[in-house]
C-alpha cells in the first residue's frame, strides 16, 4: 500500500503494550498560543482504534476494557454497545420491572435474589413453600424472623409502586438504590467505578425520557428494553472529554482526529466480506440483495467486482487508522508470517525484508530484548529462518527506493500479562475484623460529616434564593410587595386614533414592533414597509397592517420624538431597553420603549395600545413610574415619566 510521506517521520511499533507506552517518557503536544514542545504522555494521547465493535452478537472492546482495568489505566469507551448487557443493568432493568408488574413473580424473585438484595436460596424456598408466592400486596401477617428481610424487601417495592406515577423516575430509582445500598455493592464489583457510571447514567437516561416528554414510568421501562433491542446507547463515559483516559473508538469515529499514539485492535477483523452482499447498478436504477442464502444473477456476475470495491475500501480504512497517528503507531502482528485481516495492507510497512529478519539491534528507549523469538508461545520448535526478531527493524513499505522509517518488534517476553481484575474498592481493611476502635470511629465520623453536608446542600437547594417577576406583574400587584422606589409623577399622552381602529394582543404586538425599529425621521414609506414586514411574521390581516403604519406615523408626529431625535443625534438614545434591579430577594426586569436623555434629564415613554386603558391605568401609570425610577437609581439624573397611548 502507498504510504503517506509523512509517514517516515512516525515510529511504528509493534506488539508494545498500553502501560509501557505511560512509562516516564515524551511526546509532542501544544499549549494555546505556544509552538509544538514535548509534554510527558498521559492517557489521554493514546488511542484504540477498532474495525468493528461487535461481530456475532460479541463485544470485541470487553476483553481491553477488562484488561485496562486490570492496569489501573483510565480508558473511555466511545460509542461502544455493551452497555445493556451489563450485568449492573440487566438488575436495574429486572428490578424496574418488578416495580411496575408486582404480579411479575419472576422478576419479583429475581430483584430479591439479585446484587440488591442478594437473599440466599435457602429461604426463598422456605419462603415459597409457606406462603405460595412472591407479591408486595401479599404480604404475611406472621413469618420467621429470618424471613424478615424478603417482607421487608415486598414492602419496599410496594411503597414504589405506588409511588412510581408520582414522582419522577429517577426519584423512584435513586430511592430503590438508597434503600439496597446498592451503591455500596455495586463499587464492590469489577471494574466498580464503571459499575457506578453505568448506574448513574441509567438515572440520567429517566431524566431525559422525561425532559422529552414522557409521562409514564412503563414508557421509561418499553424505553429501556427497545434500547437494549436495538443496541443504542454506549457505555456511560467514567471521564469527560477533557480528561485523562484511554480512548476506545472505531476508524469511523476517528475520521478528522489525531491523536499522539494510536493502537490498532483486533486484528482478526476482516478486510473485506467472503461473499458479496448487494451491488447497486445506478444507470438502471437497480439494487441486487443477497437474500436468504439465495443471489439474484445481476449479483454474482458483478460479485467480483463488488469484492474489489470492498478490499478497497478495507484498504482505505487500513490507511486512515494509520494516519490518524501522529508520533506512534502501535499493530498487532505474528512475526513468524504475515497474518489477513483488517490491518492487512500494513504488512509491508512492518514486516522488514526476510534476510534481515534475524537480525537483531536493541531499540533505542525499550528495554532490553533477550530473545530472538517474537512469538510467546508455539506449539513445537523453535523460531524459523522467517521469523522476525525483536528489535529495531528499518523498513521502506515495500517501496523500491522509498523512505526508510523505523519499526520496533517488540519482545513478548517483555510484557507484563496476566494482570487481575481488580476487585472495585475493596481493600484487606474493609473485610478483616479486628479493627482499631478509633479507625472505625473516624470512618463513621467522616461518612456522617459527609451526610450532614449533603443534606444541608439538598436543604439549601430546594429553596429559592431569588424570586423574578416582570414589571407587568409587579405593577398590577402594587401595595407592600411593590419596591420602595418613590415612583415619580406620570404624565399620559393621548393620541388621535379611529373609532373601528382594530385590537387585541397581536395588534398590540405590531405597533410596537414597529415603534421599535422604525427609523425616527417619520419616513412613511419606511413605516408602511416595516409595518408590512412585522404584519407577516405575526399573521395579522392587511387591515391591522394598514392601522399599524398609521399608529405609528401618527406617535413619530408627536413633539416627544422631536427630542428623542435630536437626542439620536448624540448617542443618547435608547429603544427597547431591558433593565432589572433587585429588591431584597425579588428581582424585577421589564423592557423600556422608549428613553432618550436630553438637557441632563432622562425622558422614559412607554406605548399602550389597549382598549381597555381606563380600567388599567393605575396599573401602566405604576410600571412606567418604576421604569423611571431605575433609571434615576442607576444613573441618579433627573427622570420624567411619559405613558403615550397610542
Amino acid at each position: 500500500m502507498p504510504l503517506d510521506p509523512a509517514f517516515s517521520k512516525r515510529e511504528v511499533r509493534v506488539n508494545l503494550p498500553v502501560d509501557e507506552l505511560l512509562a516516564p517518557t515524551a511526546a509532542r503536544g501544544f499549549r494555546p498560543g505556544e509552538t509544538e514542545h514535548l509534554v510527558p504522555i498521559h492517557a489521554r494521547h493514546i488511542c484504540l482504534l477498532f474495525r468493528r465493535f461487535t461481530s456475532f452478537g460479541a463485544d470485541m472492546t470487553r476483553p481491553y476494557v477488562e484488561a485496562l482495568e486490570a492496569r489501573g489505566i483510565a480508558h473511555l469507551l466511545v460509542g461502544g454497545r455493551s452497555f445493556h448487557n451489563r450485568a449492573e443493568i440487566e438488575t436495574l432493568r429486572a428490578a424496574l420491572a418488578a416495580i411496575e408488574w408486582p404480579e411479575d413473580e419472576l422478576s419479583v424473585f429475581a430483584i430479591l435474589r439479585g446484587s440488591l438484595f442478594a437473599i440466599s436460596d435457602e429461604e426463598l424456598l422456605e419462603y415459597r413453600h409457606h406462603f405460595r408466592r412472591f407479591h408486595p400486596f401479599r404480604l404475611p401477617d406472621e413469618f420467621p424472623p429470618h424471613l424478615a428481610p424478603i417482607v421487608d424487601a415486598l414492602k419496599l417495592l410496594q411503597g414504589l409502586h405506588r409511588a412510581r406515577n408520582l414522582v419522577p423516575v429517577a426519584t423512584t430509582i435513586a430511592a430503590l438504590l438508597e434503600a439496597t445500598r446498592a451503591h455500596v455493592g455495586f463499587a464492590l464489583e469489577h471494574g466498580g467505578e464503571q459499575v457506578l457510571a453505568n448506574v448513574a447514567h441509567v438515572i440520567e437516561l429517566a431524566r431525559r425520557y422525561e425532559a422529552e416528554g414522557g409521562i409514564s414510568f412503563r414508557g421509561f421501562i418499553d424505553e429501556l428494553r427497545q434500547q437494549a433491542e436495538s443496541g443504542e446507547a454506549g457505555e456511560a463515559p467514567i471521564l469527560e472529554e477533557g480528561s485523562d483516559g484511554v480512548r476506545l473508538m472505531t476508524v469511523h469515529k476517528a475520521k478528522g482526529l489525531e491523536f499522539p499514539i494510536v493502537i490498532l485492535a483486533d486484528m482478526t477483523a476482516r478486510l473485506r466480506a467472503s461473499v458479496a452482499s448487494r451491488t447497486i447498478d445506478s444507470d438502471r436504477r437497480v439494487c441486487a440483495v443477497r437474500l436468504a442464502g439465495c443471489a439474484p444473477a445481476d449479483l454474482l456476475e458483478r460479485e467480483s467486482e463488488e469484492l474489489l470495491r470492498d478490499e478497497a475500501e478495507g484498504t482505505r480504512v487500513a490507511y486512515v487508522a494509520a494516519t490518524r497517528a501522529r508520533d506512534l503507531l502501535v499493530l498487532p502482528a505474528v512475526g513468524d508470517e504475515e497474518r489477513e485481516g483488517w490491518i492487512q495492507p500494513l504488512n509491508t510497512a512492518i514486516y522488514p525484508p526476510k534476510e534481515a529478519r534475524r537480525q537483531q539491534v536493541q531499540a533505542c528507549g525499550c528495554p532490553e530484548f533477550t530473545s530472538k523469538d517474537s512469538v510467546l508461545i508455539r506449539p513445537a520448535g523453535s523460531a524459523g529462518r522467517t521469523t522476525v526478531c525483536p528489535g529495531v527493524h528499518a523498513c521502506s513499505g515495500g517501496v523500491p527506493g522509498g523512505a526508510e522509517f523505523s519499526v520496533v518488534w517488540w519482545d513478548p517476553r517483555a510484557l507484563k500479562l496476566g494482570a487481575e481484575a481488580p476487585l472495585g474498592i475493596r481493600r484487606p481493611e474493609l473485610i478483616v475484623k479486628d479493627v482499631a476502635p478509633e479507625i472505625v470511629e473516624s470512618g463513621l465520623a467522616a461518612y456522617n460529616s459527609w451526610r450532614e453536608r449533603r443534606e444541608l446542600a439538598l436543604d439549601l437547594g430546594s429553596h429559592s434564593s431569588l424570586s423574578v417577576r416582570t414589571v407587568t406583574q409587579a405593577a398590577k400587584t402594587g401595595g407592600g410587595e411593590l419596591p420602595d422606589l418613590q415612583l415619580p409623577p406620570v404624565e399620559i399622552v393621548e393620541l388621535p386614533r379611529a373609532a373601528n381602529r382594530p385590537s387585541g394582543a397581536r395588534f398590540g404586538a405590531l405597533v410596537h414592533a414597529v415603534l421599535a425599529s422604525v427609523p425616527l425621521d417619520n419616513d412613511p414609506s419606511a413605516v408602511q414597509r416595516l409595518a408590512t414586514i412585522h404584519g407577516r411574521i405575526l399573521g395579522a390581516p392587511q387591515e391591522e397592517i394598514a392601522a399599524a403604519s398609521e399608529s405609528a406615523r401618527a406617535a413619530l408626529a408627536h413633539a416627544v420624538f422631536d427630542g428623542a431625535r435630536h437626542a439620536a443625534q448624540r448617542g443618547r438614545c435608547r429603544r427597547e431597553v431591558p433593565v432589572a434591579w433587585r429588591d431584597g430577594n425579588l428581582l424585577i426586569e421589564g423592557v423600556i420603549d422608549l428613553a432618550f436623555e436630553q438637557a441632563g434629564s432622562w425622558t422614559v415613554v412607554d406605548f399602550k395600545t389597549d382598549e381597555e386603558f381606563r380600567g388599567n391605568e393605575a396599573a401602566y401609570r405604576r410600571q412606567v413610574g418604576m421604569y423611571a425610577a431605575a433609571i434615576r437609581t442607576a444613573n441618579g439624573a433627573r427622570v420624567s415619566a411619559l405613558l403615550m397611548r397610542v
